[in-house]
Parts: C-alpha cells; sequence; structure tokens
C-alpha cells in the first residue's frame, strides 16, 4: 500500500527536513538499485554500493544496514517523473520501494524518515552545472 505522503515529492527545506547530516540516496531500478551516500552538509554525494533486488526482500535489509553504517538523517528515493509531471511503472515501483523501506526503517534501533524526491530536472541541473564550471 502506497501513502498519498510519498506519491508526491518533498521539498528539502519543509517542516519534516532533518537538518545537517548524512543523506542516503537511493536509485530504483527493476533489477538493481544504486545507492550514495551526501556528505553531512548535502553538497557532494558518493557512489557506495549497487544492490541487487530480490524477492526475498534482501535488498531493503541492505539499504537499511547502509542507512545505519552511514548514520544518515534520512533516506532519499528518487521519483522518475516525466517533465509533464506523470509518472509511470518506473515512479510506482520507485514509491513502492519507498514504502516498503520506510517499514523496514521504522523497526531500526535508529529509524531514519525515508522522502521522495523529483528527478525530472537533476539531470538538465548537472549538465547546467557542469557547463558552467568549464
Amino acid at each position: 500500500m502506497t501513502s498519498a505522503h510519498h506519491r508526491t515529492p518533498d521539498r528539502p527545506g519543509g517542516p519534516d527536513d532533518p537538518g545537517r547530516g548524512r543523506r542516503l540516496g537511493v536509485d530504483v531500478g527493476s533489477v538493481r538499485i544504486g545507492v550514495s551516500c551526501s556528505d553531512p552538509d548535502g553538497l557532494l554525494a558518493t557512489p557506495v554500493e549497487t544492490v541487487r533486488r530480490h524477492a526475498s526482500g534482501s535488498h531493503l535489509r541492505r539499504l537499511a544496514e547502509l542507512a545505519e553504517e552511514f548514520d544518515v538523517v534520512e533516506v532519499v528515493v528518487g521519483l522518475p517523473r516525466t517533465l509533464a509531471d506523470r509518472t509511470g511503472s518506473a515512479a510506482d515501483d520507485a514509491i513502492a520501494v519507498a514504502d516498503d523501506l520506510a517499514r523496514v526503517l521504522a523497526k531500526r534501533k535508529r529509524p531514519a524518515p525515508v522522502r521522495l524526491a523529483d528527478e525530472r530536472l537533476s539531470t538538465v541541473s548537472a549538465t547546467r552545472a557542469l557547463q558552467a564550471a568549464g
């Protein structure tokens, strides 16, 4: 079951923003999940691991372990949307993983909130930043 909270991407700096601290970035694919971790100021993200998805749900346990290992303040799952603000099966899958991961993390010693981040302009923004840097 997916919640309305996870259907709409959250905005950093909102009332539920945990503030300064490391964040675990999660890029959900149909076979693998890419994981990165930010520095405490959220300026740099470093690739951490590629986690293979399993029907057993072991990928969720591994993501929870990584969240604890890096002592993150939140987990950010990328939400793929079109520029027309439409979602498809990839977005539905990301939402399902976010909801499942939130349930797993809630049972851990140091639970971290899970939020979705709109991926629509991330590639465009990154390309422009690289071009501006020369």
